[in-house]
């Protein structure tokens, strides 16, 4: 099943990548399946660079994120394990350390 970005998921992608110019087709031309990877993997430069990224959003827009890590339908096992601990910053900052021990439980990560 390949996941279509919606239009959060979109202006989510365009505040995390906005030298994307709105496109989330990768370099092979297959819509990227998942928001953080490509942010990962193709636009932030560093670990500073992809966790400065992330706190643009609001924490609406955070939990968002973490809630579709937690139903599978985001991906953030395959991010850079900088990037991943970025990630868990930024949730427990912007929404909760509960969050994140869920996520980290859900994900096998100790």
């Amino acid at each position: 099943m390949r996941r279509e970005f919606t239009d959060r998921d979109m202006e989510i992608f365009n505040k995390l990548a906005p030298e994307a110019g709105g496109n989330n087709i990768s370099s092979m031309g297959h819509p990227f399946p998942f928001i953080l990877r490509p942010v990962s993997h193709k636009f932030a430069e560093s670990a500073e660079d992809f966790k400065e990224r992330l706190s643009r959003l609001s924490m609406e827009e955070i939990e968002y994120l973490a809630d579709l890590v937690m139903e599978g339908t985001e991906e953030i096992r395959t991010l850079e394990d900088e990037d991943i601990d970025s990630f868990f910053e930024v949730v427990s900052e912007k929404v909760s350390a509960e969050k994140v021990e869920a996520l980290k439980n859900k994900l096998g990560i100790f």
